[in-house]
């Protein structure tokens, strides 16, 4: 007989095993990750993608927050597999073409391609096209000022790349609180992490599009979104006229937009933060004191970081004997 404290009704019972052995499943493939996974297979291999990344950077700087946002969009769509960087067929659309894929640098593409190269040349079919991007991921916010970090490697790259698994897996520039902290509890990273996440805004950059309904049509009766500083608004509206040509893009942290740094948390307590996601982290009592810190706070906000990154580097990764390593990180084998 089962006491009453453990009871439980069948649909509740069949909910909690769903959820044991969901976590069990994400835990298997997570424990399989390691730093040291390529030792015997290829030992030099973070030394040859972190080349090509640095060869990359010198041609030009937009590689590092184009690499960087394919890492989040990758990882939060199917898991960190690159399924991202696959194109798209006649018979299918894969998801680097659905609408919010398409502003995704083709410098971050490209700095994959050319690192997946250079491994095949010196250790062929071993390296995944996953691992390679976290690799490259973790370079670029090295080079770009930001800390310095070991990477578990050991993802094998997925099957399954389509754009209508995009839809409801990205967060929107229009989201408050609530709804990132459910995006990104959904992926298994707390509010905490999601806060440091976004610091990665510092070296990013946006269209005018993502943000023009908060210098031209933010409610009725107000054109201008009340949270964003007079003086920025206006700088906004020079730098992106009504109009404006879609491939136009702008600095999202004004200060210093070429470095990996803190200054991002110092333009949301100053109304600086460029889009609503940004801003509502420091406008939300809930998240305003993780703000504060991490802009008083330099070691706070990239020992934050570094550990947001290895837990979205975990999710839904497939290893063992799930997926494949491709051969070319555009197209499955």
């Amino acid at each position: 007989m089962v006491s009453k404290k453990y009871a439980r009704k069948p649909l509740e019972l069949a909910g909690f095993v769903i959820w044991v052995l969901f976590g069990l499943c994400v835990s298997k493939g997570s424990a399989q990750l390691s730093q040291n996974f390529y030792a015997a297979t290829c030992p030099n291999v973070e030394s040859i993608v972190r080349n090509v990344v640095s060869q990359k950077f010198a041609q030009t700087f937009v590689t590092i927050p184009a690499t960087l946002r394919l890492f989040f969009h990758d990882c939060f769509v199917e898991g960190c597999d690159a399924s991202v960087t696959i194109q798209s067929t006649p018979e299918n659309t894969a998801e680097k073409d659905y609408t919010d894929n398409l502003s995704l640098a083709g410098d971050g593409f490209d700095t994959v391609i050319k690192a997946k190269q250079a491994v095949e040349n010196v250790c062929p079919n071993k390296v995944s096209c996953a691992d390679i991007l976290t690799m490259a991921a973790r370079d670029v916010v090295e080079l770009a000022g930001g800390p310095e970090f070991n990477v578990e490697l050991g993802r094998r790259d997925g099957m399954v790349s389509l754009a209508s698994n995009v839809p409801g897996n990205l967060p929107e520039p229009t989201f408050n609180l609530n709804q990132l902290n459910t995006l990104f509890r959904r992926k298994g990273l707390n509010q905490t992490d999601m806060i440091a996440l976004s610091g990665a805004h510092t070296v990013g950059f946006s269209h005018c599009s993502k943000f023009a309904d908060r210098i031209y049509n933010f409610s009725r009766g107000r054109s201008v979104d009340p949270s964003l500083d007079p003086a920025y608004a206006t700088q906004l509206q020079q730098m992106c006229p009504r109009n404006v040509d879609p491939t136009i893009a702008i600095n999202m942290d004004p200060i210093t937009p070429n470095t990996f740094d803190n200054a991002y948390y110092e333009d949301l307590q100053s109304r600086k933060g460029l889009f609503t996601s940004d801003e509502v982290l420091f406008t939300d009592t809930r998240s305003r004191s993780t703000v504060n810190t991490y802009a008083q706070s330099p070691d706070a906000f990239n020992t934050a970081f570094v550990n947001a990154m290895i837990k979205l580097g975990r999710v839904g990764v497939k290893t063992g004997t799930q997926g494949q390593i491709r051969l070319d990180c555009t197209r499955f084998n």
